[in-house]
């Protein structure tokens, strides 16, 4: 028995329950699944899962008695949800007004079959623009305004990401800017679930290792963008999450780079990515996310995360000791760090945590600088800042380990994204505390 699984499969079952169905094999039975809600179903697909995951799903479907609403499948998003594609895909939902909507795919297409479904609802009664929607908790005042009732939504993921499919959150993109932004909605959370871990064999190795770093930063930023007020009971289960993520990560992650086929570990990054949307339902990630959504273009959500994890944690690094400590912990029991954490504090402790994930990302061959990033040049320093200032995500400057105001971007973030492009950490001003 692989104990680091079954604590894994424990906290998940704990928060889910019966609407969620995890583990290796389990894509027939999506049909039982969708047939709680309803006879007639709109499945919405992943392009790139057409061939091995919608025909599984829609004779599932069949067998349990739900036809497919218009007759077809839906073609889904594309990567970072283009908002073209979330009012293709409500034009669908208007014209067949399905009972459940099947989203099968990864972060993408989940979080279009989300925003097309609120807007094929509250459309004609608030407003039907993408762009009215963004912040948070701006959908639910809608539903309870108008009386509506959103379509369930049933997720089926098939990558090892974002969590989408356990989630509130749904990131739309404007190409034409290059810029992501966030609706936050505990009513876009899909009624029920379905992950086999089995689909992501056939994902490419970029979107494995893109996913590997997503759930290491939510966990990372939930945990450390704890209020110091936060209930022990709280934080205990943050540090559980966040413990059990970055272990699964630190321990898996290099053979599923090394060798895809490798279904242990790939069961292992699956666990870590719904354990990663755990802690994304508990608290608000911060600094990292908020730069990637400026690097639409530049580099896949997680990797872009997870090259700024490390540059954000040296600038917090005073007021996350704890946390600090125990990735620390888990940074040296795989040996990616030699410094003995409990001996350190403060900044020093900081950049003992970035350069252990500096090594971490070469292993695995991700990008640990913005530098690297292919067409990456010096506008994007400007365009990261403005972003952070921009009032639809004033919840990511609130939830960072000090709050920052956007009058401090240019100084602390600033100094901050100057230092990622390089890699010089001497360039970050490490925020004090007390």
């Amino acid at each position: 028995m692989n104990d680091l699984f079954e604590k894994a499969k424990g906290l998940i079952s704990a928060w889910k329950g019966n609407d969620y169905i995890f583990g290796r094999g389990v894509l027939p039975q999506i049909g039982r699944l969708v047939s709680r809600y309803g006879k007639n179903a709109m499945l919405v697909c992943s392009s790139s899962h057409i061939e091995t995951v919608a025909g599984p799903i829609s004779d599932s479907l069949k067998k349990a008695g739900v036809s497919l609403a218009g007759g077809g499948i839906v073609p889904g998003a594309a990567p970072n949800t283009p908002r073209s594609d979330v009012y293709r895909i409500e034009t669908w939902f208007l014209h067949h007004e399905p009972d459940v909507i099947v989203a099968a795919g990864g972060g993408s297409t989940i979080d279009a079959c989300k925003a097309s479904n609120f807007l094929a609802c509250l459309g004609k009664t608030a407003s039907p623009e993408i762009d009215h929607w963004f912040g948070t908790g701006v959908i639910s005042a809608a539903l309870a305004a108008s009386g509506k009732k959103l379509t369930p939504v049933v997720a089926v993921q098939t990558s090892a990401s974002s969590g989408a499919h356990l989630t509130k959150y749904s990131n739309i993109t404007d190409l034409s800017a290059g810029q992501k932004k966030l609706i936050v909605d505990d009513a876009i959370v899909p009624r029920a679930s379905l992950f086999d871990y089995d689909t992501t064999a056939s994902v490419p190795i970029k979107v494995t290792m893109d996913g590997i770093l997503d759930s290491f930063s939510h966990c990372f930023e939930v945990f450390t963008g704890l209020p110091a007020d936060t209930p022990r009971e709280k934080y205990d289960l943050a540090a559980s999450i966040a413990g059990t993520v970055m272990e699964l990560v630190l321990k898996y992650a290099m053979a599923v780079i090394k060798n895809p086929s490798d279904m242990e570990a790939r069961q292992a990054i699956g666990l870590a990515s719904d354990l990663g949307a755990y802690a994304i339902m508990i608290g608000g990630t911060h600094g990292p996310h908020m730069t990637s959504f400026s690097l639409i273009g530049l580099a896949g959500h997680g990797t872009a995360c997870g090259i700024m994890n490390p540059y954000y944690a040296v600038l917090f690094a005073p007021a996350i000791e704890n946390q600090l400590r125990l990735v620390c912990g888990l940074l040296a029991r795989y040996g990616f760090i030699k410094d003995d954490p409990q001996k350190l504090s403060g900044r020093e402790l900081g950049l003992a945590f970035a350069g252990g994930m500096t090594v971490f990302g070469k292993s695995i061959n991700a990008p640990v600088t913005l530098g690297e990033l292919f067409k990456w040049d010096q506008t994007y320093i400007a365009k990261i800042l403005d972003a952070a200032k921009d009032p639809q995500l004033e919840m990511k400057l609130r939830n960072m380990p000090v709050p920052i105001s956007a009058s401090e971007v240019d100084e602390y973030i600033g100094s901050v994204i100057k230092a990622a492009v390089s890699g010089d950490f001497s360039l970050i001003k490490t925020i004090s505390v007390g």
